[in-house]
């Protein structure tokens, strides 16, 4: 180590004549607005965390137990502020552990920036075994980020640093990741500024296409909007074209709140479908269109498609009639002012229809019980602006349908990846970025043991999530299609230990309770603590029914 790695960081704005590769990526992490960093130390990172604590007065490190958990606590920052979650750990091993942590991100298009390591400068290429060496690590992280790059010198760290926030923030967004060297992390360079690149400027609405939009929702008779989390930022605008038109905005998973859940005009997939049929014009913003394609699947006859999106490999994967490559916010605000000639006044359009499915789905998916007792008591204690976080259970999958959602960020899920395990680590994430806020993390057992020690981390650093773990022996949805399938199980069924005990073990209040009436009582008390609450659902096997119907209508 260098004499300088013992004094004090640089003070923001005074660079000193020499930096080492780990001084210079903390000055560009504080130049681009970090305040935390979710990481693991290890022999090839020690440069940039002995950086990261001679800058505490400016970046927090959180480190979690396990590599996993700190790609999920930089993915939860991430999805529910919208601003970029940082998290670093070792190469190799490390980063594999982490590796699906960087997928999610992938799949829900969160700005997550991984920082990692890399075997000393003169041994990258060469397989020789050094510790932690992968054959092509670069490669590796470019099929799980959308950009990725070797820092070759400590001197390339500001450019590459500035580069990587562009990437992670421009058009449609996505985690990226830099490595660099071991030795270089301490390695001694003229200083230079991190200057922030501005971003990328997306697409603007051709006007051509913004007025046949128009003119074709003008003339629709049934039109339905769907939106996808491509669309958050844009929900004051779909609010306002949907109170023009009348229009049903239905939504999955991430585009849950854009339109509140208590708008008439707000649907899930279970009561959107309802009127799916009815539809002659579908209007697209920032969704892959899973849901009619995979999900619906029969279309409605003579129905014309018109999509808003930044990316332009997206109309390329759905035929569709009018494209518009814009930003959301942009191009939806356009069509509702090239809206006014067609429609001079807001229209009553699918008003009274779309009250009338929700209410038929409301009383059709009230037969998912337990999972929508439980929803309601969760609902009713959680704060109108609290943070819901799912996971691969049959409550989380209820909540897709059954969870009232008021505003976009505040349902984080995984998107399409649907990756079981990653809502508790996730859920911590959120609750650093929001540590005023409510949050609840709901999991599995089967789920919640993919990261259970993180309750120690939790305890460390008094985060306080309130995570709910639905205890019913089995891996409950694999289970049922293995039932299903084939009349028999391979393992779905577990052992688990007693959650209770397990909780208390890390000094973290674990109630057990049994009824919606008890859970509503123990999470407001959890809300009141400065630190996390375990709360333990018993259920019995095989006792909940399945959404999937509501899901995939026709089945799997």
């Amino acid at each position: 180590m260098s004499q300088r790695s013992q004094s004090p960081a640089p003070a923001a704005g005074h660079l000193p004549a020499t930096m080492t590769g780990g001084e210079a990526l903390v000055a560009g992490l504080i130049a681009h607005g970090v305040d935390t960093v979710f990481g693991l130390p290890g022999v090839q990172t020690y440069g940039l965390f002995d950086a990261l604590k001679r800058a505490e007065d400016r970046i927090r490190v959180i480190c979690p137990r396990h590599e996993q958990t700190c790609a999920y606590m930089a993915l939860g920052y991430a999805a529910s502020t919208g601003r970029p979650g940082v998290f670093s750990v070792v190469p190799g091993p490390g980063l594999m552990n982490a590796a699906a942590g960087l997928l999610t991100a992938f799949g829900r298009n969160a700005p997550v920036l991984c920082l990692t390591g890399e075997v000393p400068s003169a041994w990258i290429g060469r397989g020789r075994g050094h510790l932690h060496e992968m054959p092509d690590q670069l490669a590796a992280l470019r099929q799980l980020t959308k950009w990725s790059a070797l820092i070759s010198e400590p001197g390339e760290a500001p450019t590459l640093v500035a580069r990587a926030f562009r990437e992670m923030t421009s058009g449609r967004q996505g985690p990226v990741a830099l490595e660099m060297p071991w030795d270089h992390f301490t390695k001694q360079v003229p200083a230079a500024a991190a200057e922030p690149l501005p971003p990328v400027a997306p697409a603007v609405a051709d006007p051509a296409s913004l007025r046949e939009a128009a003119r074709l929702l003008g003339d629709a008779r049934a039109p339905m909007i769907m939106v996808g989390g491509g669309a958050m930022a844009a929900a004051a605008e779909i609010a306002a074209l949907a109170e023009c038109l009348g229009a049903p905005v239905v939504a999955f998973r991430s585009g849950r709140g854009i339109l509140s859940s208590d708008h008439e005009l707000s649907h899930t997939i279970a009561s959107g479908r309802a009127l799916w049929a009815d539809t002659d014009v579908l209007l697209a913003i920032g969704t892959r269109l899973e849901v009619p394609d995979f999900r619906w699947r029969a279309k409605p006859p003579g129905l014309t498609t018109i999509r808003i999106d930044i990316d332009p490999r997206e109309f390329e994967r759905v035929a569709t009639d009018v494209q518009l490559l814009a930003d959301a916010v942009q191009a939806t605000a356009a069509l509702v002012e090239a809206l006014e000639p067609y429609v001079p006044a807001p229209r009553p359009g699918r008003r009274a229809a779309s009250r009338a499915a929700r209410e038929a789905t409301d009383a059709a998916i009230e037969r998912l019980q337990p999972q929508m007792g439980y929803l309601r008591a969760i609902r009713a204690a959680l704060p109108r602006d609290g943070f819901f976080v799912d996971e691969m259970c049959q409550v989380g999958y209820a909540a897709w349908l059954g969870l009232p959602v008021y505003e976009p960020r505040h349902l984080v899920t995984t998107g399409y990846q649907g990756t079981l395990g990653y809502g508790f680590p996730t859920a911590l994430g959120v609750k650093v970025a929001h540590p005023d806020k409510a949050v609840v993390s709901v999991a599995g057992d089967g789920g919640f043991l993919f990261a259970c020690a993180e309750l120690a981390t939790a305890a460390q650093y008094g985060i306080g999530v309130a995570v709910v773990v639905f205890d019913n022996s089995a891996f409950g949805n694999v289970r049922r299609d293995q039932q299903r399938t084939f009349g028999r199980v391979i393992g779905s069924d577990l052992e688990n230990p007693d959650f209770v005990r397990l909780g208390e073990s890390f000094g973290v209040p674990s109630p057990r309770v049994d009824s919606p009436a008890a859970l509503g009582r123990e999470l407001k008390a959890a809300f009141g603590r400065p630190g996390p609450t375990l709360i333990v659902v018993p259920v019995e096997r095989d006792s909940e029914p399945s959404p999937w119907e509501f899901i995939i209508p026709g089945g799997r």
